[in-house]
C-alpha cells in the first residue's frame, strides 16, 4: 500500500480492524525498520460528521440500513455520527462541530432559505458534503445545491445488474475497488454529464444493463472543490444489501467520507478540465516542421526539425541553439524524422537519429552521433540500421525513435507505398511497373523493414543485437521486426512499467464499405504486449479483411483470411505465409465511430500514442501530472487536435477511454512525451511551415497556485539600429487571481531593463537579441518568455504571385507557381535559394511533396481519387537571406491554399443550421451526404476565387419534393451567380448530376453561398459540387 492518509493507528486498533475486515486500507502500514517512528502508534484525532436522512418525496427502503452501516464505519474507523432528519439542526453553530455532512438518499425539498443559507455558508468554511444515491434528487429548486451535488437526477431504469468501471485508482474511495466492478443497483441518469466540472471517480458502461440514457460516458461517482469545501457523490446505495453485505460498497462510502471531511487525502480536480488545473505554456514557437524531442539528465532538451535542424533548448538560460544541421532529403514524407538519446547519455553522450540521407543510395537510416555540449559532432556518425526505400512516390515512412527500460531501441517505418490511386482501401496494385502502388512488398513482407515497427539492441562498437522476442526468431524473416503489418505507425508510447508497446496507425481515405473492395478506412491505436502481426493490407480495425483485388482486371478473387494471412503478390520478397493478423485495441473511421464513439466525430483522422504515464511521488516538481493518470496511455489525434487517456484495467485490458485536456487548444499536435519533471510537452506541428512550437503541459490541481499565463508579443522584431520596439503583455493573466509584477531583460545581459507590463525600447546597436520577460505572482511563481530581436537586418518579404490563390484546378493538372523575393539587404536575389513545397492536404493534415528550388517553376498535383474528401493544396515558400556582419540570416515565407474542384457537400464552412445534417451515402466513392435539407436552408464555402469557373455540377438525389440550388455570392441573398434545377429520382439514395451555367463570376475571393429551395418537408440530399473549367491550371 502506498497511499497515504492522515490516520494512525496503535497495535490493538489494529486487530480490531482486521476482525470488521472492512476499512483497513484507511490507514498507514506499519514501519517494519528498526528506526520507525514512535509516534506511529498515536491513535487520529476523531471528528464527526452529521447524517442527515430526510426525505420529502420517495423514501428508499435502505435508510435504516445506511444508518446503521455508517455508524458501524464510524465505530471502527474513529469518528462519531449524529443521525437525523431534523432539519433545523441545519444553523451555523451547530454545523460547525461537523467535519461532513452526509446526505444519505435523501430526497424532495428539505431545507428552508434559511437552512441552506446555514449550509453553504458551512461549506464556504472548508467543510465537507457527501451525497449518496438519492442525495442528487434533492433540492431541485436550489441551483447552489446541485452545483454541490454535481449532477441533477432525471430519471432511472428497473434495479439490474450493471458494470461499474472504476477510472481513480488513488482516491480514498476507489483505491482497492475493483477497475471492473460488477454490480446491481438503480442505474441513475443525470440532466447533463459532470464531465469536466468534476473529477469522475467511476462511470457505469450502459452496455451492460437497460435503460441508460447518457451515452458512452456515464458517470457515477465523482468529486470536487467546491466554493471552499469538497464535495464526494455517488449515484450507487440503493438497495439494502449494499449497506448489509457489500464490503466493496462500504468502502467506497467509507472512503468519500473521509476524504469530505478533510481526513484522507484524494485529488478531486485531476479530470476537471479548467485553466486552473491544466495550463499550456509555449516554450518555443516559429519552428519550421520539429517532429521529435528528447531529454538529457541535466534537464536539456534536444529536438529535430524535418528539414535536418537538430537544436537544443535550455530550461535554465531558456534559449534554444542550433546543435547540428543534417543534409536529407526532402519531400514525400522524408528528412530527419525522429531521435531518441540513450539510456546511457549522461555518461556516453549518445544521440540516435533517423533520417533520408541526401546521396544515391535510396535508404532512411539510424545513425549514432555523440553530443559534446551543445553541439552534434557530425563527424561521430556511425550508421547502426539501414532501411531501404524507394523516393519516387509519396508517403509513409513512420520515423519515430524510442527506448525502452532494457535498452532496447525501437524504430517505427511505414509502408513507403503511394496510397492515392487504391480508391481509399488496401494499396495491393501487382500489376507490372506497379511496385510502389503495393504495400504486399513491403509492409506485407516478412522480408522487408517498412510497414513494421522494429526492435534492436544497439551496441557500443555502433552495430546491434537482437532483443529475444522478435517476430521472425525463427529465421524466417527479417530479425529486426518486432512488429508487422503497419501502414503509418507514425507514433509510439512504451510503458515505463513492462515495456508494453502502443502505436497509432493511420489509415486508408474510404469513406464507405465497398463490396468490391473491403472496408472503409480506419486509424488504429494498437498494443503489443508480444510480436505480431497487425495485417496491414490485408486488414483494417478488429481484422476486417479487405478483398483480393486486381487492379488490372477489376477483378476480385475472395476475403484475405485474418487467421492465415497469404502474401502471394510478385513484389513479395519473403516467404508468403504470414502470421496471424492481431485486431486494432482501438479503430475508428470519419464521422462518427460506432465501436469507438468516445473518439468523437469529425472528419479528419490521424491517430497516434503519446506517451504512457508514470507518476513519481519523490518527483518534486508540484506541477507534474496527477497521480490519477499513472498508468495510463494518452493518445491524440493530428487531425481532430484532440488528446484522450486510455485506462487499463488490472489484467491489462481496455477500461474506459476519457477526454483529456479539453481546456487547452492545440495547432496539431504531432508529438508527446512525459519530461524528467512530469509535465507533459508537446510539439504542435501547425502547417509545417515556420509556426511549429513546442509546449509545455502542467498540472497545478495539487499545487494551490498557477503561474501566469503568460502573452508577450513585440511590434517589430527585426530592422535596422536604432530599432525602437514595443512590447506588449497583453492577454496575460493569473488564473488565480493574483497580483503580477513584471520583469524585463532586453538584451540578455542578466539586469532589469524594465518592469512595466507593456515597455518601449530602443537598439541602439545592431546585432542579436534575445528580449526576456518574467512574470511573477505574488506566491512567487513565474513564467518566461523570450522573444528574438535581430538587429542589422530585417527579414526578407515573399510573395506567391502565382497561381490564384485559393482558385480551382483538377486532379493531375500541372500548375504554374512564381514567387518573388524582395530584401533591403541583400542586393540580388539568389532565387536557387527560393524553396518552394507544395503539399496535398486533406481535412487538417497535409503530404509535402519534394521541396523545389527557383522562383518560377511548375508542379503536378496528385492524381487522386473520390474518396479523398476536403482536399486542397498548400503551396509554401521560403527564403533566407545572407544575413550581414552584425546580424543573422532571416528567413522570410508564405503559404497560400488552392482548391480541388470536386467540393464534397458536408465540408462547409457556415450554414443555416436548423435541422440540416449529414448521413451515409450510398453515391459512388461513399462517405457522407448532406440531408435533411428543408427549403430556404443554405450552406457557405469561405473565400473561393472563380477564375476561369464557368459551370457548377451538383450531385443529388430527391424523394421528396424536389426543388433548385441557388449558387450566389457574399450572402445567401447576394448576387445570383447560377440556379441548378434538382429533379425527383424517387429515392434519397437514387443519385444525378445537376448542371448549371455560371454568368457574371465576380473578380477575387468571395464566400460562395448555395441555397436550397422546394417544397415543404425534406426537398433534396446534396452529395457534392464539382467547378467546371479551366481554373488555374496550366496544363492537364
Amino acid at each position: 500500500m502506498t497511499r497515504k492518509t492522515k490516520l494512525l493507528i496503535g497495535a490493538s486498533a489494529l486487530v480490531i480492524l482486521l476482525l470488521v475486515g472492512l476499512s483497513y486500507f484507511l490507514f498507514v502500514k506499519p514501519d517494519d525498520s528498526k528506526t520507525a517512528d514512535p509516534a506511529a502508534a498515536k491513535l487520529p484525532e476523531k471528528y464527526k460528521v452529521l447524517l442527515f436522512t430526510k426525505t420529502a418525496g420517495f423514501r428508499h427502503d435502505s435508510i435504516e440500513a445506511g444508518i446503521t452501516a455508517i455508524k458501524k464505519l464510524a465505530a471502527d474507523n474513529y469518528f462519531e455520527v449524529d443521525a437525523t432528519e431534523d432539519a433545523t439542526k441545519f444553523t451555523t453553530p451547530n454545523l460547525a462541530q461537523y467535519a461532513a455532512v452526509i446526505f444519505l438518499n435523501t430526497t424532495g425539498e428539505i431545507l428552508n432559505e434559511e437552512q441552506q443559507a446555514a449550509f453553504k455558508t458551512y461549506i464556504e468554511e472548508e467543510h465537507g458534503y457527501v451525497g449518496i444515491h438519492s442525495a442528487s434528487d434533492t433540492m431541485h429548486t436550489s441551483e447552489w445545491y446541485m452545483s454541490l451535488v454535481g449532477g441533477m437526477f432525471t430519471d432511472h431504469p428497473e434495479f439490474a445488474q450493471g458494470t461499474v468501471k472504476v477510472a481513480d485508482k488513488v482516491h480514498a474511495s476507489t483505491v482497492n475497488l475493483p477497475s471492473v466492478w460488477p454490480r446491481a443497483e438503480e442505474w441513475y441518469n443525470f440532466l447533463a454529464n459532470p464531465r469536466g466540472k468534476v473529477h469522475v471517480l467511476a462511470t457505469v458502461d450502459e452496455k451492460t444493463y437497460k435503460g441508460g440514457k447518457m451515452g458512452n460516458d456515464h458517470p457515477i461517482s465523482w468529486c470536487q472543490k467546491f466554493d471552499g469545501g469538497r464535495s464526494w457523490y455517488t449515484g450507487l446505495g440503493h438497495a439494502k444489501e449494499s449497506y448489509t453485505t457489500d464490503s466493496n460498497f462500504l468502502q467506497h462510502i467509507l472512503g468519500g467520507i473521509q476524504w469530505a471531511a478533510g481526513k484522507a487525502e484524494g485529488d478531486c480536480a485531476a479530470t476537471v478540465y479548467n485553466d486552473t488545473n491544466y495550463k499550456k505554456q509555449e516554450l518555443m514557437t516559429k519552428l519550421q516542421g520539429p517532429l521529435g524531442l528528447d531529454f538529457a539528465p541535466d534537464g536539456r532538451m534536444f529536438f529535430i526539425e524535418i528539414g535536418g535542424n537538430v537544436k537544443v533548448y535550455s530550461p535554465t538560460t531558456e534559449l534554444t541553439t542550433i546543435a547540428a544541421t543534417l543534409k536529407v532529403v526532402s519531400g514525400n514524407e522524408q528528412g530527419l524524422l525522429g531521435m531518441a538519446l540513450d539510456p546511457g547519455f549522461a555518461k556516453n553522450n549518445w544521440m540516435y537519429l533517423y533520417y533520408s540521407p541526401v546521396g544515391p543510395d535510396n535508404e532512411d537510416r539510424i545513425s549514432r552521433f555523440e553530443v559534446k555540449g551543445d553541439t552534434v559532432d557530425l563527424k561521430s556518425e556511425k550508421v547502426v540500421l539501414r532501411v531501404p526505400t524507394q523516393r519516387e512516390e509519396c508517403c509513409h515512412h513512420g520515423g519515430d525513435l524510442e527506448f525502452d527500460q532494457a535498452g532496447n531501441l525501437y524504430l517505427s517505418t511505414g509502408d513507403n507505398t503511394n496510397p492515392f490511386a487504391s480508391d481509399g482501401y488496401a494499396p495491393i496494385d501487382e500489376s507490372a511497373g506497379r511496385s510502389a502502388w503495393d504495400a504486399q512488398r513491403t509492409a506485407g513482407s516478412k522480408n522487408d523493414l517498412r510497414g513494421k515497427i522494429l526492435r534492436i539492441k544497439p551496441e557500443k562498437d555502433g552495430t546491434y543485437s537482437i532483443p529475444e522476442g522478435n517476430l521472425f526468431a525463427d529465421g524466417s524473416g527479417k530479425p529486426e521486426i518486432y512488429v508487422m503489418g503497419t501502414r503509418n505507425p507514425y507514433r509510439m508510447a512504451l510503458s515505463p512499467y513492462d515495456n508494453t508497446l502502443y502505436w497509432g496507425d493511420v489509415g486508408p481515405d474510404a469513406g464507405a464499405n465497398s463490396g468490391s473492395r473491403g472496408p472503409k478506412g480506419y486509424d488504429e491505436i494498437n498494443k503489443a504486449v508480444k510480436a505480431g502481426n497487425y495485417g496491414w493490407p490485408y486488414f483494417i480495425g478488429d481484422n476486417k479483411p479487405y478483398m483480393d483485388y486486381n487492379f488490372a482486371s477489376h477483378s476480385i478473387d475472395k476475403l484475405f483470411d485474418a487467421a492465415a494471412p497469404i502474401n502471394d503478390s510478385p513484389n513479395n520478397t519473403g516467404g508468403k505465409q504470414l502470421p496471424p493478423a492481431q485486431p486494432a485495441m482501438i479503430y475508428y473511421p470519419y464521422g462518427p465511430s460506432i465501436e469507438f464513439p468516445e473518439m468523437t466525430d469529425a472528419t479528419g483522422r490521424t491517430a497516434a500514442a503519446a506517451a504512457v504515464y508514470r507518476y513519481d511521488a519523490n518527483n518534486k516538481n508540484v506541477f507534474k501530472l496527477p497521480a490519477y493518470l499513472d498508468k495510463s496511455l494518452i493518445i491524440f489525434d493530428f487531425s481532430r487536435q484532440w488528446f484522450k487517456e486510455v485506462k487499463f484495467d488490472e489484467k491489462g485490458d481496455l477500461l474506459k477511454i476519457n477526454p483529456f485536456l479539453t481546456n487547452l487548444k492545440f495547432d496539431h499536435p504531432l508529438y508527446g512525451k512525459i519530461g524528467p519533471d512530469g509535465a507533459l510537452y508537446v510539439i504542435e506541428f501547425a502547417t509545417g511551415g515556420s509556426d511549429g512550437k513546442i509546449s509545455k503541459v502542467t498540472y497545478n490541481g495539487a499545487a494551490g497556485n498557477q503561474a501566469p499565463n503568460v502573452k508577450a508579443t513585440a511590434d517589430a522584431t527585426n530592422g535596422l539600429a536604432p530599432l525602437a520596439v514595443t512590447f506588449s503583455t497583453e492577454g496575460t493573466v493569473d488564473v488565480d487571481g493574483d497580483s503580477m509584477t513584471y520583469v524585463w531583460d532586453f538584451d540578455g545581459d542578466g539586469k532589469v531593463d524594465s518592469t512595466e507590463a507593456n515597455p518601449k525600447y530602443t537598439y541602439d546597436k545592431n546585432g542579436n537579441y534575445n528580449a526576456k520577460v518574467t512574470v511573477t505572482d505574488r506566491k512567487k511563481n513565474a513564467t518566461s518568455v523570450i522573444i528574438p530581436i535581430t538587429v542589422g537586418n530585417r527579414a526578407p518579404i515573399v510573395k506567391i504571385t502565382a497561381p490564384i490563390e485559393r482558385g480551382f484546378f483538377a486532379w493531375g493538372e500541372t500548375i504554374t507557381y512564381s514567387v518573388t523575393v524582395t530584401d533591403a539587404e541583400d542586393k540580388e536575389i539568389d532565387c536557387s535559394k527560393v524553396q518552394v513545397t507544395p503539399a496535398l492536404g486533406h481535412d487538417e493534415h497535409s503530404h509535402p511533396s519534394p521541396t523545389q528550388t527557383g522562383c518560377t517553376g511548375t508542379f503536378q498535383t496528385t492524381t487522386s481519387d473520390t474518396n479523398i474528401e476536403n482536399t486542397f493544396y498548400y503551396i509554401t515558400a521560403s527564403y533566407t537571406d545572407n544575413g550581414t556582419a552584425d546580424a543573422a540570416p532571416l528567413t522570410g515565407s508564405s503559404t497560400m491554399v488552392i482548391l480541388s474542384k470536386d467540393r464534397q457537400a458536408e465540408y462547409y464552412d457556415d450554414s443555416s443550421g436548423g435541422k440540416l445534417q449529414t448521413e451515409e451515402t450510398k453515391d459512388t466513392g461513399g462517405g457522407r451526404n448532406l440531408g435533411f435539407i428543408e427549403s430556404g436552408s443554405w450552406i457557405a464555402y469561405k473565400k473561393m476565387d472563380l477564375a476561369n469557373i464557368n459551370g457548377i455540377q451538383a450531385r443529388v438525389s430527391s424523394a421528396g419534393s424536389g426543388g433548385t440550388i441557388e449558387m450566389r455570392a457574399d450572402s445567401e441573398t447576394g448576387p445570383l451567380l447560377s440556379t441548378l434545377k434538382v429533379p425527383v429520382t424517387g429515392d434519397w439514395q437514387k443519385w444525378v448530376d445537376a448542371k448549371g451555367e455560371i454568368k457574371d463570376a465576380p473578380q477575387g475571393q468571395h464566400d460562395i453561398y448555395f441555397v436550397f429551395k422546394g417544397g415543404d418537408g425534406w426537398v433534396f440530399n446534396v452529395n457534392k459540387f464539382d467547378f467546371i473549367g479551366k481554373g488555374i491550371a496550366t496544363v492537364k
